[in-house]
C-alpha cells in the first residue's frame, strides 16, 4: 500500500464530505462522501480541476471564500463557515505543505453529536 492509498483511504472513510482547493481556488480533491453529495445529491459533475466557484456561484458567497482564506493564512486558525440544512457545521481549515507554505484549504462538514 502507498502512502497515497492510505491517505486516499482515510480520507474516504471519514463519514462527512471534505473537499481540498488549492491557491487558485481549484477543486483538486473530493472525499468519497463529497463525491456523493456534489455528484448524486446536486447534480454536479467532474468537479476535479474546475473552480470552486463552479459550485459558489454567488459572487458574495465567492468573496467571502476569499476573504476567509486570506484570513487563515494570516493567522493560521480554521474557520467555522455555517451550519447547512442537514445541521451539518462546514469548517475551513488551511493546508501548509512540508514547507510551510500554503498549498490550499479544505472544507470539511461535521455533525454536532450529544450524548
Amino acid at each position: 500500500m502507498t502512502e497515497l492509498e492510505m491517505y486516499k483511504g482515510i480520507l474516504d472513510s471519514y463519514p462527512y464530505p471534505i473537499v481540498f482547493v488549492d491557491n487558485d481556488y481549484i477543486i483538486r480533491f473530493l472525499n468519497k462522501r463529497a463525491r456523493y453529495h456534489y455528484y448524486e445529491e446536486r447534480g454536479y459533475s467532474d468537479l476535479i480541476g474546475k473552480s470552486l466557484f463552479d459550485c459558489h456561484d454567488n459572487p458574495e458567497s465567492a468573496k467571502r471564500i476569499c476573504q476567509i482564506y486570506e484570513g487563515i493564512q494570516r493567522n493560521g486558525k480554521e474557520v467555522f463557515l455555517n451550519v447547512n440544512v442537514r445541521n451539518e457545521r462546514i469548517y475551513i481549515q488551511g493546508v501548509r505543505n512540508d514547507a510551510g507554505e500554503w498549498i490550499g484549504f479544505f472544507e470539511r462538514f461535521e455533525r454536532n453529536c450529544t450524548l
